[in-house]
């Protein structure tokens, strides 16, 4: 507990320095942590980084997650970044043709699904820190919601949790955790909201904090469901205490995405 403890300090010392700092410099620590989650993605599924496999896979999430006006060069102006996604697409399942399936349909889904699932659920938290006037406070808000929904799961599921949320999935998880970190996520919401207010409809603001909480959770349980299809307990070694890079970014990847399709982030 001690080195779990430890750990998030430091860590959530140097994230929130990150979000401070914003522009180039938070899109560049962004990149290394994503680019960290997708190295632990490729090795749960034990493929080399150098293999081609692996540049591939690298490849594919860089190009969703980069922002979009990086990609204004001169031979590219004419495409957004989707129709470059989906041209790199089918130059990809052209090479399972090339090579007579030794490169094979699934291996071609794992990375463009992984891209995806990682790419764009970063880029999603570079776009909305960059969004203006606001993005540094909606990504603390953000953060901070998902870090409540952690602990009162936590600890509500360890002091009163008796019916299991999903054992198959995650079997430590259980429902009364689910609803204590709901909770924890709403009191810590509006304790933020009462300092630092975004938006002037309680009812948004409550909406928010509840989508932020609930798929949060979604997101970690859909990490756990990874987890245990390839037979590994953390996604990675480089956090003591917690794992992987993708054990702590698993519900902020889930949900940043959401917030916007949901028009919180218009």
């Amino acid at each position: 507990m001690r080195q779990r403890i430890v750990t998030a300090v430091i860590g959530g010392i140097i994230l929130l320095g990150a979000v401070i700092a914003g522009g180039v410099f938070f899109t560049a620590f962004v990149t290394l942590i994503a680019s960290a989650a997708m190295y632990e993605l490729i090795r749960m599924k034990h493929i080399k980084l150098r293999s081609f496999m692996g540049l591939i896979s690298m490849l594919f999430m860089w190009t969703l997650l980069i922002p979009a006006d990086w990609l204004d060069v001169v031979f590219l102006d004419h495409v957004s970044k989707s129709e470059l996604f989906f041209v790199m697409i089918l130059f990809l399942l052209a090479w399972t043709v090339v090579t007579k399936n030794s490169f094979t349909f699934d291996e071609a889904g794992f990375v463009i699904l992984s891209a995806v699932y990682v790419g764009y659920g970063f880029y999603h938290l570079i776009i909305t820190r960059h969004i203006d006037d606001i993005g540094l406070l909606v990504v603390f808000f953000t953060l901070f919601i998902i870090w409540a929904t952690d602990s009162g799961a936590y600890f509500i599921g360890r002091k009163w949790g008796k019916h299991k949320l999903w054992p198959d999935i995650s079997p430590k998880k259980t429902i009364e955790g689910f609803i204590g970190g709901i909770g924890a996520a709403l009191i810590v919401g509006w304790v933020f909201h009462m300092f630092f207010p975004i938006y002037s409809s309680a009812w948004i603001v409550t909406a928010f904090i509840l989508t932020a909480s609930i798929f949060g959770q979604l997101g970690d349980l859909v990490e756990s469901a990874l987890k245990r299809h390839y037979a590994v307990k953390d996604s990675g070694t480089l956090l003591p205490g917690h794992g992987g890079v993708l054990d702590r970014f698993d519900s902020l990847i889930f949900v940043m995405p959401l917030l916007h399709f949901f028009y919180f982030l218009s």
